[in-house]
């Protein structure tokens, strides 16, 4: 039989061993001149041998214990090793104190820092599962595991659990207590080694004035060794009612969640005082509790309940079957996370957000991070679902259909209140996008379950966003089968456009508000950071470099704008072909019914025959569109109709080749306030929004004395001709075009 490697001298180099470190340091520092050198050398050699001696002693004499002399206080060998074992932390936690001071003052004595950890490892290694032995040892002498199994449990009730840590009498308690502080000292040093290993190079390390380094908050966020030897020989017991329920993964969650709650008190009683006395700042007994019994469930899900989900996923023809399963599993996870957080009630919610280690630990669903695959099966099978639901939604015309605000129909401004829109009703949407909105928040909701931004992301480009850009899609399709710029416009097409643009608003405007929370914020911020690809970052810069759903909030801003210029064009097009006899007409002789010398009664004079067809479609249109478009984008719509109006009817007059008669110029007066009275009703001041025509007007109907002047001075280039359109309050045509219609009056030169 060999001999035990913890017997080995290589192992455990005794003096030997100390010898060596001697001959090692005085050989790399021969030549130099630091006399500090010999008496480094000898501190660490002499802290190294201490730790080595200690853990000799302790696994030297391992012989095995039965369960009455674990308990007998009176032992002298279970107290000795106790006693050793605290030396071992004591001389590590020296060691690490001066490795750090190497660091700082001598950086290139990397070999001498890196040799001694190599010792100090070898040495852990061997301590920590005898420590981990003689502890398990106790625990069950102390009646650790209880019994899980009762006449309740096997019709599925469940009594209260005895807790062995209540039932411990002081002896037992001062035993225990003695061994749990031992256990926890001994994995804070190592802790504390895996900080400065991991994050501290030699040529970076702070100075012992850094109190954080030593203090007791080491990063301990994958739970007390004390606590999971706790959880551990649970598992065994409770696998044997798991293995029941393979398929009804909701008493699985019971039954942990039920151990884990009945368990609770005695945690809190007896090892929160525990931690408190081994100055672990910031750890909680309850959530080290809670997260070992996680990280228990856990293992049983990643061996036993998903491969066999992923096997059916792959292999069965039954996809509604598996993807009810896989639905019903997380929505079991979900509700099982929720309870579980709520009962480590030390703050968790709060230190979850900022400390995504430790809501890592805590979450069921950590189980995505080291199954991407896995996280993009439960992202199919939530998109598919969803799909599904819309599809059967969509059966129904009536979903697009949205109902009229009675106060629409009267056709009043609009008030200030109006164009503050934020609910469906307030955007004028159809049904159907405010089911799409309810169902991409759900998958938005279920997303916040995973426990790290990476699967976030992940899951929600997977789900949500993948969900609302079909939807999308579905929107730009629907509006371009009408095919606005090449058929007549219907009566049909201005309902299904507009409420297709309404549902893109309303969608933006929420889509804005889920950008605009934190949580959403922080998603974008590394997603582009994660993607490290300058021409994306770039790309979404111009919205917000931070905005997750930037692309998305783009497409339906350019949905949007683009089928409202397509209404527009539309409405200008027709309005054009029904009124261009008219328009060229415009103060031309057969336009003038009476004598030139006959100025007609304004007030009795009727709309020109060929303009009545064009206002009244032009009125009809208007009136439609006011009922179906959401306020905003109506009044954009109306105004940019009123411009195009303007331009074409300015720009169609014959200017400077048509001579306007006094009847001539009241029948234009009179034709354009038939046009401006139908947008009336959506504002006061109409006029405004026919600058060009209301121009021209005054400037036919100016004064003979103030034109003429004014034409002179236009021609020969004055200033006084400038400030002569400023005065008569001309701000929109410019010079030449003032002299145009100057010209086209009856007196015109």
């Amino acid at each position: 039989m060999g001999v035990p490697c913890w017997q080995e001298e290589t192992s455990l180099p005794g003096t030997k061993g100390r010898r060596a470190l001697r001959a090692w340091s005085c050989r790399r520092s021969c030549g130099r001149s630091s006399g500090s050198t010999p008496f480094v050398s000898t501190r660490l050699e002499a802290l190294v041998g201490n730790l080595e001696d200690a853990a000799y002693s302790i696994v030297r004499p391992a012989s095995k214990l039965n369960l009455s002399s674990v308990l007998r206080r009176a032992s002298n060998g279970v107290e000795r090793k106790q006693e050793k074992l605290l030396q071992a932390v004591d001389a590590v936690r020296d060691i690490e104190q001066e490795l750090v001071r190497i660091s700082t003052s001598r950086p290139q004595w990397t070999n001498l820092i890196v040799a001694v950890d190599s010792r100090v490892d070898k040495t852990l290694a061997i301590l920590r599962p005898q420590a981990l032995t003689d502890y398990r040892a106790l625990l069950a002498a102390l009646g650790w595991p209880p019994s899980l199994s009762s006449p309740d449990m096997e019709k599925d009730k469940y009594s209260q659990v005895p807790n062995p840590l209540i039932l411990m009498n002081e002896a037992n308690k001062e035993k225990y207590s003695e061994s749990f502080l031992a256990l926890c000292a001994l994995q804070h040093v190592q802790a504390n080694r895996e900080v400065r290993q991991c994050q501290m190079p030699a040529a970076t390390t702070p100075s012992l004035s850094d109190s954080k380094y030593f203090d007791k908050t080491a990063c301990l966020d994958n739970g007390l060794w004390a606590i999971d030897e706790l959880v551990h020989p649970i598992v065994s017991r409770m696998e044997y009612h798991f293995s029941k329920w393979s398929e009804q993964p909701e008493f699985i969650f019971a039954l942990v969640y039920k151990i884990t709650k009945d368990f609770m008190d005695g945690v809190d009683d007896i090892l929160q005082p525990l931690i408190d006395k081994a100055r672990l700042v910031g750890l909680s007994a309850k959530e080290s509790w809670v997260t070992g019994m996680v990280k228990m469930l856990l293992g049983y899900l990643e061996t036993q309940i998903f491969p066999a989900l992923v096997t059916s996923y792959h292999h069965t023809d039954d996809k509604l079957e598996v993807h009810s399963s896989w639905m019903h599993l997380n929505d079991q996870m979900i509700t099982f996370d929720k309870r579980m957080q709520l009962l480590a009630d030390s703050g968790i919610q709060k230190v979850a957000l900022v400390s995504e280690g430790l809501s890592r630990s805590l979450s069921v669903f950590s189980i995505y991070i080291g199954h991407s695959d896995w996280l993009r099966i439960w992202a199919d099978v939530e998109l598919n679902s969803a799909q599904n639901k819309l599809k059967s939604e969509l059966e129904d015309e009536a979903s697009w259909l949205c109902s009229i605000d009675p106060q629409d129909e009267l056709g009043h401004q609009e008030s200030t209140a109006k164009f503050l829109l934020s609910t469906r009703e307030d955007y004028k949407a159809p049904p159907v996008s405010e089911f799409v909105v309810k169902t991409a928040s759900a998958m938005i909701e279920r997303s916040h379950a995973l426990p790290t931004k990476g699967t976030k992301i992940q899951y929600c480009r997977s789900t949500s966003v993948q969900f609302l850009n079909d939807f999308f899609v579905l929107l730009h399709e629907r509006c371009e089968a009408l095919q606005l710029p090449n058929t007549a416009l219907q009566e049909e097409s201005l309902l299904k456009a507009s409420y297709a643009i309404n549902a893109a608003r309303y969608c933006e405007y929420v889509v804005r508000e889920w950008d605009e929370d934190t949580a959403f914020m922080e998603l974008g911020a590394h997603g582009n950071y994660v993607d490290g690809n300058q021409e994306q970052i770039h790309k979404h810069s111009a919205q917000r470099q931070c905005s997750f759903f930037a692309d998305e909030i783009a497409f339906l801003v350019k949905l949007g704008t683009d089928f409202l210029e397509q209404i527009m064009s539309s409405i200008l097009i027709e309005f054009e072909d029904l009124s261009w006899d008219y328009v060229q007409s415009i103060g031309s002789s057969n336009e003038q019914s009476l004598p030139d010398d006959q100025v007609p009664d304004e007030e009795n004079l009727e709309v020109s025959p060929g303009f009545v067809a064009s206002l009244e479609v032009l009125r009809e249109r208007t009136t439609k569109l006011k009922l179906y478009l959401n306020s905003k984008d109506f009044l954009d719509l109306w105004r940019s109709i009123a411009e195009g109006l303007d331009y074409f009817v300015y720009s169609s007059i014959r200017w400077g080749q048509v001579k306007f008669s006094d009847p001539a110029v009241v029948q234009l007066r009179v034709d354009s306030k038939a046009l401006l009275r139908i947008f009336r009703p959506y504002c006061s001041r109409p006029e405004a929004f026919f600058p060009f025509v209301t121009d021209s007007l005054k400037l036919l109907t100016m004064g003979e004395t103030d034109a003429q002047y004014l034409l002179e001075a236009l021609k020969n280039g004055k200033d006084d001709g400038k400030s002569g359109l400023r005065q008569h309050g001309l701000h929109h045509v410019d010079g030449s075009q003032a002299v145009k219609v100057l010209r086209s009056r009856k007196s015109g030169g």
